[in-house]
């Protein structure tokens, strides 16, 4: 049986401090057929050196020719890509070894768009690592279950090409929701196939994109919601979606009303 090749995108913006974790973790996967599309978004750091310090031919380097938005940027690497599948790792994440060599059921399965998986949290500061989801994640049609709890995290994603072409890839209006919307998407006509195991870890240092910028996550949520009131399967799920961007909204009040707090003592 011929191995799928997998494109594996890596946005890079100043990754430095993580990076060379990070793609050993690709390095040192079981599953061989791979490229990696390495798109470097003008950053000022060391990431390009530490780039080249991998021997390895699969590796591909890109450099932007503008500073660009997180999604239009993964666009942009999505479009050099060569393999019938798709992967993406942030630059401060990494994946265990099996990570590829455990989709390979879904390599040469068509019915399936896309899969994930389970995942670790590290807690850099402690030096932890738990579970992402004790749930069990479901496959096949997924819609109404991410309505009520969204448990796909980018860095365990592996889409079919076809499948992101065909929802024209990521909003590239977004900065932090694009994988969500592209998901849920996918998931209006698709079917997901779901991998119980931790694939992946994702790095809590503090200063992730997320927690730093919750009034961005609230109003980019925001927009998505809006956009969505004449969708069948939205309007099925209406509430959910609601009591969620009702729990965004105050998040992102709560950060600004203690720095408010203390600059009024």
């Amino acid at each position: 049986m011929n191995k799928k090749l997998v494109s594996i995108v890596v946005n890079c913006f100043n990754g430095e401090k993580y990076l060379k974790k990070n793609l050993e973790s690709i390095q040192r996967q079981e599953y061989s057929n791979w490229e990696l599309i390495f798109w470097d978004n003008q950053s000022s750091d060391n990431s390009k050196k530490i780039f080249d310090s991998f021997n390895d031919k699969r590796f591909k380097y890109f450099y932007s020719d503008k500073h660009t938005t997180l999604y239009e940027a993964r666009n942009l690497a999505c479009k050099k890509t060569h393999g019938d599948f798709i992967a993406f790792l942030d630059c401060d994440d990494w994946w265990y070894e099996n990570f590829l060599s455990s989709r390979e059921n879904f390599f040469n399965k068509e019915k399936y768009d896309f899969s994930y998986s389970n995942c670790h949290k590290y807690f850099e500061k402690s030096n932890r690592r738990e579970i992402y989801t004790k749930n069990k994640l479901p496959s096949g049609k997924i819609y109404d279950f991410l309505s009520k709890k969204y448990l796909v995290n980018i860095n365990t994603l592996v889409v079919r090409k076809s499948s992101l072409k065909r929802i024209n890839f990521f909003n590239p209006e977004f900065n932090i929701i694009g994988d969500f919307d592209a998901v849920m998407k996918m998931c209006k006509y698709g079917e997901a196939l779901a991998f119980q195991d931790p694939l992946a870890c994702i790095r809590i240092h503090g200063k992730n994109f997320h927690d730093e910028n919750r009034e961005m996550f609230f109003k980019e949520y925001k927009t998505w919601f809006i956009s969505q009131s004449k969708d069948t399967l939205f309007k099925r799920n209406r509430i959910f979606f609601l009591k969620r961007l009702l729990y965004l909204y105050f998040v992102s009040l709560f950060p600004k009303s203690i720095k408010d707090f203390f600059k009024k003592k």
